[in-house]
């Protein structure tokens, strides 16, 4: 779910992939934020507006979904959201999500422990 940031100045995006086909041995990148579209960061009054978009291909589909969340500087969250995708032969494969992001720079290790705001759109995937 998380893990200690690289020795690097903010903004940065620290990404993570991790797939059953490799162990789920996790794959770093490190670029400097060119946002992604998942991902919809707004500065408004000082706040750092936070919205994840979900995908419009993976199911379930989310008809309700939390609202954007604002944070003050120095303030982080852990956003979590769950898909099943159906492949090009029919076969499902599935994803989970997580976004730890913070407004400001914070310690290497902040990531690491509990957040101190957690939205979670796991679904039941079957």
């Amino acid at each position: 779910m998380s893990f200690a940031l690289p020795a690097r100045t903010a903004p940065l995006a620290h990404e993570v992939d991790m797939a059953e086909a490799d162990g789920f041995e996790p794959h770093e990148g490190l670029r400097r934020v060119s946002y992604r579209s998942e991902v919809r960061l707004r500065l408004e009054d000082g706040q750092l507006r936070v919205e994840l978009l979900a995908s419009a291909w993976g199911r379930p589909r989310r008809h309700r979904r939390p609202p954007a969340v604002r944070l003050a500087h120095g303030e982080w969250l852990r956003w979590q959201i769950n898909y099943r995708f159906t492949g090009m032969n029919g076969a499902w494969l599935y994803r989970l999500d997580t976004l730890n992001l913070a407004h400001g720079a914070v310690p290497a290790a902040a990531f690491l422990g509990e957040p101190p705001r957690f939205i979670d759109e796991r679904a039941h995937i079957w």
